[in-house]
């Protein structure tokens, strides 16, 4: 299928469907179907072929695609969430296709993928944090998870690391993938910032799933010294 030229309507997008199929492996369905516990819907295409599917597509006619793409797989909602990172439009534009997009952003897998996508984020941080702060007081942890997720791709540096140690004690950990995210969020922080970090998680305001697993993913970190290493530990112990 030439997507480069494909004219986007309902016929057309039906033969894309089939043409996804062509590009499965079976081996890799298997194995990341475990991983997102969505084997249903799973067709079963690696990430690099959904990306330069996605990019392709966001040359040809994109704003087309997004009106009549469909969510019946996991490989659809993929590309979609893609396409809108792979987009030349205003920032504006971006985050109304994303207020769409949200509500089929069901697993921790498009979450990310998406999220790491958006390098238009870099450009608007200001404006970004501001949308940011709206997702993390959604009801839908994925939407909650998806502004953790961009907090941690795009904000971890000296003009927003205090804005985010203060935002970060108010997200429960009680739903176990907003949970995670908020603690591979601390991990990234303590990665850069060390000292300020620290001062959070030996403080009183996080919950103990979200302490326990931040530091187990910072202990686990290739990026962090021995010696904080065994800090961390130690204070592991303290509240285990």
């Amino acid at each position: 299928m030439n997507l480069e030229t494909c004219e986007w309507n309902q016929k057309n997008y039906s033969k894309f469907v089939k043409y996804l199929y062509t590009l499965q492996d079976l081996k890799y369905k298997e194995f990341h179907g475990r991983l997102i516990q969505d084997n249903e819907s799973l067709i079963g295409i690696r990430t690099p072929i959904l990306k330069e599917i996605a990019k392709t597509i966001s040359k040809n006619h994109p704003e087309a695609f997004l009106k009549i793409v469909g969510h019946t797989t996991y490989e659809e909602r993929v590309i979609h969430g893609l396409v809108i990172g792979y987009m030349k439009v205003s920032f504006e534009e971006c985050t109304k296709s994303l207020n769409a997009f949200l509500t089929y952003n069901t697993n921790w897998a498009i979450n990310d993928i998406t999220c790491a996508n958006l390098k238009i984020w870099k450009k608007h941080l200001n404006e970004g944090f501001v949308i940011i702060q709206q997702y993390l007081k959604s009801e839908n942890l994925w939407i909650r998870r998806f502004g953790l997720v961009l907090l941690l791709d795009f904000y971890v540096n000296d003009k927003y690391i205090d804005s985010i140690l203060q935002l970060i004690p108010t997200i429960a950990g009680d739903e176990y993938y907003v949970g995670m995210a908020n603690a591979w969020l601390i991990s990234v922080c303590f990665v850069h910032y060390p000292k300020k970090t620290k001062v959070l998680l030996e403080s009183n305001q996080l919950d103990l799933f979200t302490k326990k697993h931040a530091i187990q993913k910072i202990v686990e970190s290739t990026r962090v010294s021995k010696k904080e290493k065994e800090e961390m530990r130690s204070l592991r112990k303290r509240f285990s």
